[in-house]
């Protein structure tokens, strides 16, 4: 379970304690050193010597004082930087008091070209599904599928208010917007104005959240789900998210259903019209080509850009009494870069931590926001440049909540049932 390294650190989570790996000695350094005794190969046993070291847990504010392990977790998990932790005494007013006004301030011009490179990078898109052979497809798919997350991000755009100085023409375009991803409007803005403000509370925040223990361990059915859900079904969760969110009118205030019903209304039209047609015209296949295999890396974008904003071992979430908000938008959110074309189709959506600072930001004002922030505020920044080692980190080690540790990797509480993980830990690559 554990992956053996020469000088350097490289191992995702502290494995559990077994009879195979024996106890978890500490060393004066605060890494865990594991000592293997060996192993069975055709009915002999072979002796191995191993030092492993892994992920110091539990992680808490003195760890993340200390520089030097910092820099270690960095080389861990596949970040860049992990932030120093902020001072009690700073306030989320304090932290945006110090961006310059006009990163808050509208672009038409900015905002419908946002629009334009939306819509005509999913029409090139849709061109390259139409004339690709077969082979070339799934970078077709990519491209469309990247291209549909831009609509999203200025739907996005629309709730928040910061597309238009126009409140009708902002629900107009974010219901339009909306609409080839079959997602309500209403009902979304509804639910993500609260993870704005309840980002990483326990239990009140609408987005990604740890599993509680005692969902894990209710049922062997369950538990089997979980671990298939976040694990390898992790980067396309969101499709569960998006049924149980936003269909279900008993989630709503009374004051929010009137609109709420309007959205829903639109998608089911666009699905009663939209599909036939696309059918009509090139077949059940077309319909797979030209709207499912896009539409399902959207939401491998929707998921993993979600997960990775506020899912690290080291960021904690907490309960409402002990939640505080500069502490969970600033450092509680992840800067990721990811490939340049990624950024353009999705307009900026991952220069996270100043939308999360002020969701009146545009999105085409979030890197002069970000670069404010890295000169006011930089040492609590946590950064990182997309990579395969962040992802296995994300998906192999954050799962069950615990208030000491953040979190706990499946297979350290049940590895029979967790195989699934063990699995992504040898498939997946360490890169980073």
């Amino acid at each position: 379970m554990a992956c053996f390294l020469a000088d350097s650190i490289l191992h995702l989570s502290a494995p559990p304690r077994s009879a195979a790996c024996g106890t978890r000695p500490r060393s004066s350094n605060g890494i865990y050193c594991l000592k293997w005794g060996g192993f069975y190969q055709r009915g002999k046993k072979v002796e191995t010597t191993k030092l492993v070291q892994a992920a110091v847990l539990p992680i808490s504010p003195p760890l993340l004082d200390d520089e030097e392990k910092r820099k270690q977790m960095c080389e861990i998990y596949g970040f860049t930087q992990i932030g120093e932790p902020l001072p009690d005494n700073i306030t989320l007013k304090d932290v945006m008091d110090t961006l310059p006004k006009k990163v808050f301030e509208i672009d038409d011009m900015k905002a419908w070209k946002s629009v334009f490179i939306s819509v005509t990078s999913y029409a090139l898109g849709i061109f390259l599904i139409m004339k690709a052979p077969s082979y070339l497809l799934p970078l077709a798919w990519a491209w469309t599928g990247t291209a549909a997350t831009g609509f999203f991000v200025i739907g996005h755009d629309c709730a928040h208010k910061s597309f238009s100085r126009n409140k009708l023409v902002e629900d107009i375009v974010g219901t339009l917007a909306f609409l080839p991803l079959i997602y309500p409007y209403e009902p979304w803005r509804f639910k993500h104005d609260r993870h704005h403000a309840k980002t990483n509370m326990l239990t009140e925040d609408t987005a990604w959240h740890p599993v509680w223990r005692e969902e894990f361990d209710s049922s062997p059915l369950l538990r089997k789900a979980i671990v298939f859900g976040y694990g390898p079904f992790r980067p396309w969760m969101s499709i569960a998210h998006w049924l149980s969110w936003h269909f279900d009118l008993k989630k709503f205030r009374p004051n929010e259903l009137g609109r709420v019903k309007i959205s829903l209304a639109c998608v089911f039209a666009f699905i009663a019209i939209g599909w036939p047609l696309i059918i009509y015209k090139t077949g059940i296949l077309g319909w797979f080509k030209f709207w499912f295999m896009p539409w399902m890396v959207y939401h491998f974008w929707m998921s993993t850009f979600t997960m990775v904003h506020h899912t690290a071992p080291h960021i904690p979430f907490k309960t409402s009494d002990e939640w505080d908000p500069a502490q969970a938008q600033l450092g509680g959110t992840v800067h990721c870069n990811y490939p340049r074309w990624i950024e353009i189709l999705c307009h900026d959506i991952n220069v996270h931590i100043p939308h999360h600072i002020s969701p009146r930001i545009p999105s085409y004002n979030l890197r002069a926001a970000h670069k404010s922030l890295q000169e006011n505020w930089g040492k609590y920044l946590n950064e990182a440049n997309w990579n395969w080692r962040l992802m296995k980190t994300i998906m192999t080690m954050c799962h069950v909540y615990n208030k000491e540790r953040y979190y706990i990797p499946f297979d350290e509480i049940a590895p029979k049932d967790s195989h699934p993980i063990a699995f992504l830990r040898k498939a997946m690559p360490d890169l980073a």
